[in-house]
């Protein structure tokens, strides 16, 4: 039986939370003394209205939340944010309807990064302020953030973090949740704020190091200025966001254990971490020699435009610093392969991420073995750790699933008059958050907003599948889920 009012609660709750982060953008409409004022006191008296009425339908909640309330709530609050997260776009007029209100907002929270919007160098600081805090807060996870905040909201709550969080396998720093999510959030406003910092170091102005700081850590991607991180003309901006966007794709149990309590070996001591170091620095080598000899360019603007792109493609970061499509066809392979493998576990990447990369290697490894030796038991140990039969095949099955996404959406953009590789494009740009612009991802000249109104609903679906790991929303629609026993 799904517990009704204990989700309007929950709901409601959050829905306070998106309102409070709406008032941030109204001091800086504020302070630019902007026009955009209407629009966000609109937005917020809207948000905090749908709050009021979801917080008196769950005034006798008894305040615990099954397995399935969890899946349910965590699905409804990304579907929820996003709503509310469009108004400004749609109040302020800054789009033209509800699709690509929408679309801009479930691309903020996902943190994929694909835009409708252009002339953004024209658009007014709140707005801007806003897409980037969409990025911020969805990188950790919305729910997340609220028990990192509440922790007595409600019972349950590892329940729900169990349905938002990202990756197989799951390490802890403190045996309560709370306690570990404060932690995890210290660190990642300990990023942003050194990212802040470094981007003000080489020349931005505060609100431009604000925006992108945001938006690095968060590995979302979204750009305040139409030319994306070319707009600086940096180098030491083009470093400091490689930099911030790598150190988001580890995970951040990990980093804190390593980093803040100076034990380094323990970095190097992680199978993912490994997987995800090698890929990041051997496609960088491959590709800055491709550049080197084929576009003539210096040694070190090959690796800086190589190491760039590669860690904001691993990351799902999706920041430009050069013309992808000029760069020779087999660097769109890799590409493409890194934003299907994504970061760490635990981090603010998107893909299908590197521990299940280092799982599916060991099953392979342990296959060829079971072959050689049919009656052996093989077990397979990550960092010490024995995985799970039940793990192994929840592996497979996520693997299986995520292709068969993959092969559909695939058939529904071609049936549409969509081009084979532009489809691929989109199709893992959403599901693994990355959202490169189409006109540089992969060397397709196509903007988002002219995708018709109906795959651009596909792809928030994608979106939000590829943030929530496929299963905590497909969940939601099998029988078994709406069965009371």
């Amino acid at each position: 039986m799904i517990n009704l009012k204990t989700i309007y609660k929950v709901l409601g709750t959050l829905l306070y939370i998106e309102a409070a982060l709406m008032l941030c953008c109204l001091a800086v409409t504020f302070y630019y003394q902007e026009d955009d004022t209407f629009t966000f006191l609109t937005s917020v008296f809207l948000t905090v209205l749908c709050a009021i009425i979801l917080k008196y339908k769950g005034r006798e909640s008894n305040n615990s939340l099954s397995r399935r309330d969890a899946y349910l709530v965590v699905t409804l609050s990304w579907l929820l944010f996003s709503f509310f997260g469009s108004l400004p776009f749609l109040i302020g007029g800054y789009v033209k309807n509800f699709t690509d209100a929408y679309f801009e907002s479930m691309s903020g929270f996902s943190t994929t990064g694909a835009t409708i919007l252009s002339h953004l160098d024209k658009m007014p600081h709140g707005l801007l302020f806003w897409r980037s805090l969409t990025q911020w807060i969805g990188g950790l996870g919305i729910v997340f953030f609220t028990i990192a905040l509440l922790p007595s909201m409600i019972g349950g709550s590892v329940k729900v973090f169990a349905a938002e969080a990202t990756g197989p396998i799951r390490s802890k720093l403190h045996p309560r949740l709370s306690t570990n999510a404060k932690w995890i959030w210290s660190v990642y406003l300990f990023l942003t704020l050194a990212c802040v910092g470094c981007f003000m170091l080489f020349g931005a102005n505060w609100f431009d190091a604000v925006n992108y700081g945001m938006t690095s850590t968060a590995t979302g991607g979204f750009s305040i200025h139409d030319d994306s991180s070319v707009f600086f003309s940096s180098a030491g901006i083009e470093y400091t966001c490689t930099l911030f966007c790598f150190l988001a794709g580890i995970n951040f149990t990990l980093f804190y254990a390593s980093i803040a309590k100076l034990k380094f070996k323990n970095l190097f001591k992680s199978s993912e971490f490994k997987l995800y170091l090698t890929a990041t620095l051997s496609c960088t080598i491959v590709i800055a020699i491709a550049l080197f000899l084929s576009r003539q360019y210096d040694i070190e603007e090959a690796f800086r435009t190589s190491l760039f792109q590669v860690v904001t493609f691993i990351t799902s970061t999706g920041l430009a610093n050069d013309n992808v499509g000029q760069w020779p066809h087999f660097t769109w392979i890799l590409l493409a392969l890194l934003m299907v493998l994504g970061g760490c576990s635990g981090s603010t990447s998107g893909g299908i991420k590197c521990i299940r990369g280092v799982m599916l290697w060991k099953n392979i490894r342990n296959e060829f073995r079971q072959i050689l030796h049919p009656n052996a038991v093989l077990p397979m140990r990550i960092d010490g750790m024995n995985v799970s039969q039940q793990k192994r095949v929840t592996l497979l099955a996520f693997l299986t699933a995520y292709s068969i996404i993959c092969l559909l959406a695939f058939f529904i953009l071609i049936a549409t008059g969509i081009d084979s590789t532009k489809s691929v494009t989109i199709i893992l740009s959403c599901i693994g958050n990355v959202g490169p612009s189409l006109d540089i991802g992969i060397g397709q000249s196509m903007s988002w907003a002219m995708l018709p109104a109906a795959i651009k609903w596909m792809c928030m679906a994608l979106m939000l599948i590829g943030r929530l790991e496929i299963f905590s929303v497909l969940v939601i629609f099998t029988p078994a889920f709406w069965k009371e026993s």
